[in-house]
């Protein structure tokens, strides 16, 4: 393959943004770079990371070598279609509507050799709605929604929706037997400072008593590249220990895309057609490739927070870490040394997450054990960012299937190890709801 176009020759010639750029609000602010990239072999590693990101592969072969490959089956064409301006992904309204920035994990009871969920035999362990020509696509997936309605103390009705999955279309046989799983695409800025954060920090933050019944746990999972089980701190159970095996992942699950860690196309050994269908390459995707696709994603810069001095926004922190939401939504870390790159070591950072296992309760559970997670287990999703998801990402949902479509209504779902911090909230009066709001979009 070949590793560079002239486009990104020429989107080199670019400036990076100076810092003051970079404070900007506006549609690209999930996309900048961490303040700090000078040299050319950097400016030139991010410029291609970020066309590898964007890049819209095809069907092998083709005449340009560097980006086919796609598929045999896939759901997108390009990281960023679940991941529009680097943000968050969308629920469909209804099931009328495809998953265009949503995918569904699959698996049956039991686990793999590392301890890791069990792939159904035909399917595997995500559901690949399409497929390039003379392969079948696995089916469809349907969204429908069911509303129910949670009464605050001061009288006001706020309307909760839950998914209803149902398929169609199946083309390998019956999905029986199985777990299933709706994940919306979650922003990708900052992954590289929180891969900095050392475990025995993580594992400390678990350790910690807290109080309100919160408890907090650190993921065992696999390292393909390590063979060996590490903590885990990518992916909505934290069911990844790197960005590194988060991105390759992804590729090979998502677009189809094979690399030096998923050198095997995604194909069941039920799925013939499949597994006999032309490659792009041994593998599709590089390791200098996907190196610059890690070095890319590592470097992009989290937004910085707004409206510090507000007094409504301080308020509205006050009233946040009074509730308890800051036992598991952390403010504040501090990065150890990053094994490949300086510049995110030793940094303090505000991502909101403490990155463990938390039991949230009956209504978020998917009954999918991801190693030790729980079926009602999710890694504390960061809230850096936030504020900006309206603005850049417009109808997008919250949490981890994109059914709350507000923040009150994201706030409302918490159960379990969060039922006290939510309580809390109920019983506020409007004002202080709307200080707690302006604080949230402050993030």
């Amino acid at each position: 393959m070949k590793r560079y176009g002239l486009w990104l020759l020429l989107g080199m010639l670019v400036s990076l943004p100076a810092s003051a750029e970079h404070a900007a609000v506006n549609r690209e602010a999930f996309a900048q770079p961490l303040p700090g990239l000078d040299d050319d072999l950097q400016r030139e590693r991010f410029f291609h990371g970020r066309s590898l990101f964007r890049q819209a592969w095809v069907v092998a072969p083709s005449r340009d070598e560097a980006v086919d490959g796609l598929g045999p089956l896939y759901n997108r064409i390009s990281c960023i279609a679940c991941h529009p301006k680097n943000g968050r992904g969308q629920a469909p309204a209804s099931d009328h509507e495809p998953l265009r920035t949503l995918l569904v994990r699959l698996s049956r009871p039991g686990r793999d050799a590392h301890g890791g969920p069990l792939p159904h035999p035909a399917y595997g362990d995500q559901l690949n709605e399409s497929a390039i020509p003379g392969v079948a696509g696995e089916g469809r997936a349907h969204v429908r929604w069911q509303e129910q309605f949670v009464t605050l103390a001061d009288g006001e009705r706020i309307g909760l929706r839950s998914p209803r999955l149902s398929f169609s279309e199946l083309n390998y046989g019956p999905l029986d037997n199985v777990h299933t799983s709706m994940r919306v695409g979650s922003p990708v800025f900052g992954l590289g400072l929180l891969e900095a954060i050392e475990a025995s920090t993580l594992q400390a933050l678990a350790d910690a008593p807290k109080p309100d019944g919160v408890k907090g746990r650190v993921n065992q999972v696999w390292s393909v590249e390590r063979q060996r089980l590490e903590a885990g701190r990518f992916g909505l159970k934290s069911n990844q220990p790197d960005l590194r095996q988060q991105i390759a992942s992804a590729l090979h699950g998502d677009l189809g895309i094979t690399s030096p860690l998923y050198p095997e196309q995604n194909c069941t050994s039920m799925q013939q057609d499949c597994r006999q269908a032309v490659s792009g390459g041994a593998p599709e995707l590089d390791a200098l490739q996907l190196g610059d696709l890690h070095f890319y994603l590592a470097h992009l810069a989290p937004p910085p927070r707004r409206g510090l001095d507000n007094p409504e926004v301080q308020r509205g922190e006050r009233l946040f870490n009074e509730a308890g939401c800051a036992q598991c939504h952390r403010p504040r870390l501090t990065t150890g040394q990053h094994p490949l790159y300086p510049l995110l070591s030793a940094r303090q950072i505000e991502p909101y997450s403490d990155l463990l296992l938390h039991d949230m309760g009956p209504g978020l559970a998917d009954g999918r054990d991801d190693y030790l997670a729980s079926g009602r287990e999710w890694r504390t999703a960061p809230l850096w960012g936030l504020g900006l998801i309206e603005r850049i990402n417009p109808g997008a949902g919250y949490l981890h299937d994109g059914r709350a479509r507000t923040l009150e209504e994201a706030v409302l779902w918490h159960g379990g190890e969060a039922q006290v911090a939510r309580e809390r909230f109920k019983a506020l009066v409007a004002d202080d709801r709307r200080a707690l709001r302006a604080f949230l979009q402050s993030l």
